[in-house]
């Protein structure tokens, strides 16, 4: 059986936590800002922190002082989410197939699963708590917004970390990202890894059906289909 290292992005590929993922950033924000109406901002395929920016720099925010406010912004959207899981779980949902092929790939010994994603890593752990995911990934190898802003830059901190942490070195044909936006893909190719792209984000099917990702699927329901395209040789 191959080896593979499988790296998940959360929002629109794992799961939607409805609207309340864009509220806990938008929490943040309104925290530093004292603004009650904020720019709207594109999140998908984004860091935590660079989505902060973005609102904050659009709201007029001095760039010299969003370095400043930054921090409080992220901690104030994780201490919203901590209070809301509930509501992810009620206003969300995991998308089609994405808890029978974690638990598929779970049970394969050559394999091991972690998150590759724009949330701060608070952030990105409430998430897959809230809807039960958390005992499929080894979260502590992961990469996330908290390591770095600029999403093309994690792939190799999720590699260093399952090397230090867990004494495993994996050939770049041997890790697959898994997400649903074009910068998912970016991400993939400047870590020069895999990427399956799948079409269950805010822009669903059409938004990545022609992507060059080395698979594109509508969604992860046929778990046998994307078990062959992980495992093959």
């Amino acid at each position: 059986m191959p080896r593979r290292f499988i790296l998940w992005d959360i929002d629109g590929t794992l799961l939607t936590t409805g609207p309340v993922g864009r509220l806990a950033i938008e929490s943040g924000a309104r925290l530093v800002t004292g603004l009650d109406e904020l720019p709207h901002v594109v999140m998908s395929g984004k860091t935590d922190p660079q989505i902060v920016r973005e609102i904050l720099s659009s709201a007029g925010v001095p760039h010299r002082e969003i370095d400043e406010v930054l921090p409080r912004a992220l901690e104030e959207s994780e201490r919203f989410l901590e209070h809301e899981g509930q509501r992810m779980r009620s206003e969300g949902r995991v998308h089609p197939g994405v808890a029978d092929l974690l638990e598929a790939l779970s049970t394969t010994i050559s394999v091991r699963q972690s998150l590759l994603t724009g949330n701060i890593a608070p952030n990105a752990y409430l998430k897959v708590h809230a809807f039960g995911l958390e005992h499929f990934l080894d979260l502590p190898i992961g990469a996330y917004g908290t390591d770095h802003a600029d999403r093309n830059l994690l792939v190799p901190f999720a590699l260093r970390r399952v090397r230090e942490l867990r004494g495993e070195d994996y050939r770049p044909d041997e890790v697959w990202v898994i997400g649903d936006t074009a910068n998912d893909l970016s991400c993939a190719r400047a870590g020069g890894v895999r990427c399956l792209i799948v079409g269950t984000g805010h822009d669903g099917f059409d938004a990545v059906q022609d992507l060059e990702a080395d698979a594109v699927l509508e969604d992860l329901s046929d778990t046998e289909l994307v078990l062959k395209i992980l495992l093959a040789s």
